[in-house]
């Protein structure tokens, strides 16, 4: 875990002004943040989505079953969104970019590994496509311009990331950059990288399903419960009320 930002359970609640409560962040360990939190007010959580344009060039994938694979930060939000979006077949939490024998949360999370967080997504391309996962993911998800970091979140292993898993999925990922980049969408300029694809290894049971698992844990609802509710307002066509497991 970050030992700066930490990925955390919130800790301490004070009372202050301006009409709520503001949580006292403090660092913890991979097994506290799964306490339930005292923080729990939606009132003052809300990120801001960015709604881009749909790629102009998609990939063009056949069949009912497809697999792509996405970086965004913390895995919970990632997944948490692409499990309440239609067509998706499933939604898994892991890491990606290094070896077996280090894809743990432990060694991850202290940033002495190559891996990053990342979601697995299994869906049928005729429900949803890889562009429209792509556009979700950069207007409700990730942050494409933070290097190394997303939200409170601090460290390599937050690097946000598109991982294609074929050749279609690839070209369809540099062109959507390109496009993105010459739109200007951002005051900054995009950092988000396309990895070439390694293995996948799933993260440890307790991380899968969190959000539905955890829905009033610190964490999600300040960072990541706000993810799925601009889903829901700006894709309401690929909004699905009840996700996957």
């Amino acid at each position: 875990m970050n030992r700066v930002f930490p990925k955390l359970a919130i800790a301490g609640i004070s009372v202050a002004a301006f009409g709520g409560l503001w949580a006292t962040v403090s660092t913890t360990d991979s097994s506290s943040r799964n306490a339930p939190s005292l923080f729990t007010s939606e009132a003052h959580a809300a990120e801001k989505a960015t709604i881009i344009p749909a790629p102009r060039i998609n990939a063009s994938e056949k069949g009912k079953r497809a697999v792509a694979i996405f970086a965004g930060g913390c895995f919970w939000g990632v997944e948490g969104v692409f499990e309440h979006t239609k067509g998706v077949i499933s939604a898994a939490s892991g890491y990606h970019g290094g070896s077996k024998r280090s894809a743990t949360y432990k060694l991850v999370s202290a940033g002495l590994t190559n891996h990053a967080e990342a979601v697995r997504v299994v869906y049928d391309p005729s429900v949803v496509s890889y562009g429209q996962l792509m556009q979700v993911f950069f207007s409700v998800v990730a942050d494409p311009t933070t290097l190394n970091a997303q939200g409170p979140d601090r460290g390599k292993h937050y690097r946000s990331a598109l991982i294609p898993t074929n050749n279609a999925q690839a070209k369809a990922a540099r062109a959507y950059l390109a496009q993105l980049s010459k739109g200007k969408y951002w005051k900054r300029p995009i950092v988000t990288k396309i990895e070439a694809y390694k293995a996948f290894y799933p993260a440890e049971t307790y991380h899968q399903d969190f959000m539905q698992k955890n829905p009033r844990q610190g964490y999600i609802v300040r960072w990541d419960k706000p993810k799925v509710a601009n889903l829901k307002r700006h894709f309401p066509k690929q909004y699905r009320a009840k996700p996957v497991t």
